[in-house]
């Protein structure tokens, strides 16, 4: 068991992060702008910007948004924290598998052989990314998201509940995928996609 994780928020996210953390650490705090109290029985301890003048531990980011999650990461990464990379005990991980700092991959997921994931992602419960995909850093596949083989993501994305991509797709940066979406064509322009096929809204 390792010694001490920080994990940033406390909301809902955070709930599950937790959970998982468990399993590898001894202590584990939140710092959250919005909540006091604790969260599955672990304090918290201060908001996020007091947490920087915390004594220096592993931690991890664990909000939704793309955006703020990197912002954060990088802050604290810049303060002499080291991110940490968690894994449910339930999760399928392949050869060759990359998972980048500060990502979390949830029970019941599957990452197949010679996937690389970036930096702060979080591959949700029961998603599948299949051999050969590369995830930008940042990107979230929510809940039952489903990857062929060969997909390419930019950073700072999401893909809703039940999202499917099929093999060979490139996504660029910024692009959100609504829940149930399929894409079947690049998606080479920011913005939202929804139906199926997945188009531009």
């Amino acid at each position: 068991m390792k010694d001490k994780l920080l994990i940033i928020g406390a909301g809902g996210h955070a709930k599950v992060v937790c959970d998982i953390a468990k399993n590898y650490y001894k202590t584990i705090v939140f710092a959250d702008d919005n909540a006091t109290g604790s969260v599955l029985s672990c304090p918290i301890l201060c908001n996020v910007n007091n947490a920087l003048a915390l004594e220096k531990c592993d931690f991890i980011v664990a909000i939704g948004n793309n955006l703020v999650r990197a912002k954060i990461f990088d802050a604290f990464v810049q303060n002499g924290f080291k991110p940490a990379t968690l894994i449910h005990p339930t999760a399928v991980i392949g050869e060759n598998v990359e998972i980048g700092r500060g990502s979390v991959v949830m029970a019941g997921a599957v990452i197949n052989p010679c996937v690389k994931v970036g930096f702060g992602c979080i591959i949700n419960t029961c998603a599948s990314v299949d051999h050969d995909c590369f995830v930008g850093d940042f990107t979230h596949l929510c809940p039952g998201v489903r990857f062929a083989g060969s997909v390419k993501t930019g950073k700072y994305c999401t893909f809703g509940v039940g999202t499917c991509v099929i093999n060979n797709i490139t996504i660029c940066d910024n692009v959100n995928c609504g829940a149930g979406a399929i894409a079947v064509k690049d998606l080479l322009q920011e913005g939202t996609y929804i139906g199926v096929p997945a188009k531009l809204k």
